[in-house]
């Protein structure tokens, strides 16, 4: 059996299938935010420990260019991938995407924005699209989108030992240190808790708030409308579909996805998307959860997994090699990763 709770699927079998050979990774979490390792763990895969101790705090002021970061110079058509061309001349942010046009000049594909968000779906303009899996449509509904910071995403703490926002934040400045100041998309951002955090921070060009919710970017536009002073040229709302992202290739500087993975249809197609639209050395950030534990070896539970992953769609991690695995079929190096119980984040960057 499978069940829904919070943005992960559960599967009520005793233990999973797959014998996890790589030496986990541990941390445990301390009020100055350093990751601390268990003594029987001397390494944080393939990286250095010691390097991600040490930049927890950012000593050097980023430098941010908007002119050579601006967010309509990244889009891209996402029937074809080819440049998109905007109907006003006005400057794209969460402010000015009501009414906005854009058009395709290879396939003439039009795309136009609503008040909360810009739609770049293939699907934009169709009134019957495509239904998509139990996991992704979920998150469509009005009544998931007006819970997911309203408790749902809290949950996630007590159950799968994510560390909370604030924690996450610092993990993944860590992570994408070397190319901060660019831009960054967050992808699968329900209702935008993340990419608030980056776009308030200042550390980034630009910020793109991305799902294929609707009803999940609107929750993010209303959260910003009640935030004063909030930095909302720097951010735009995009609807798009995780497998067929629209911006241009090598163009994008890094890309969150946190506790997204594992509701996506097809992991290895949204990962060879990002893989796409990052810059040579651009940075991959993700969480998600793990099953693991001493009787992953059990190979009789494979069949039930499988079974749930078809019903309801989403996909189930059983180990970190598998995530290390999928990040290296799309082309990306220097995979590494950090646990707490079931949580994991894990990165890994475009080769240069």
């Amino acid at each position: 059996m499978a069940a829904l709770l919070g943005k992960h699927m559960f599967v009520f079998v005793p233990f999973p299938t797959r014998p996890c050979f790589p030496q986990p990774c541990f941390f445990k979490f301390d009020s100055a935010l350093s990751i601390s390792h268990r003594a029987s763990v001397s390494t944080v895969r393939a990286t250095s420990a010691t390097s991600m101790e040490t930049r927890t705090e950012l000593s050097d002021p980023v430098l941010i260019d908007k002119e050579v970061n601006n967010i309509e110079n990244i889009l891209a058509c996402s029937v074809c991938y080819g440049p998109l061309t905007a109907a006003a001349g006005s400057g794209l942010s969460v402010e000015s995407t009501k009414g906005y046009q854009l058009e395709c000049g290879t396939c003439k594909k039009s795309f136009t924005g609503s008040e909360s968000h810009l739609d770049l779906t293939i699907s934009a303009g169709i009134n019957n699209e495509e239904s998509m899996p139990a996991t992704t449509e979920i998150f469509r509904t009005r009544l998931v989108s007006f819970l997911y910071e309203r408790g749902w995403r809290q949950s996630f703490s007590a159950i799968l030992g994510f560390p909370g926002p604030e924690k996450e934040f610092e993990f993944i400045k860590n992570f994408i240190t070397p190319v901060l100041g660019g831009n960054i998309i967050d992808a699968s951002c329900g209702s935008g808790m993340f990419s608030r955090i980056f776009a308030k921070s200042g550390l980034f060009s630009s910020v793109v708030a991305l799902d294929y919710s609707e009803n999940m970017l609107k929750e993010c536009y209303a959260f910003i409308k009640e935030e004063e002073n909030f930095p909302k040229e720097s951010l735009v709302l995009i609807r798009a579909d995780i497998a067929r992202l629209p911006f241009a290739s090598s163009s994008i500087d890094a890309v969150h996805a946190g506790a997204a993975l594992h509701c996506w249809p097809s992991p290895s197609a949204a990962v060879a998307e990002i893989s796409r639209i990052l810059k040579p050395g651009g940075v991959f950030v993700g969480s998600t959860y793990i099953i693991d534990g001493p009787f992953s070896f059990m190979p009789f539970l494979g069949t039930q997994i499988e079974i749930a992953k078809k019903i309801i769609g989403g996909h189930i991690v059983l180990s970190e090699r598998e995530l290390e695995e999928l990040c290296t079929a799309c082309g990306m190096v220097d995979f590494r990763c950090l646990r707490n119980r079931r949580f994991v984040m894990f990165s890994a960057r475009k080769r240069s």
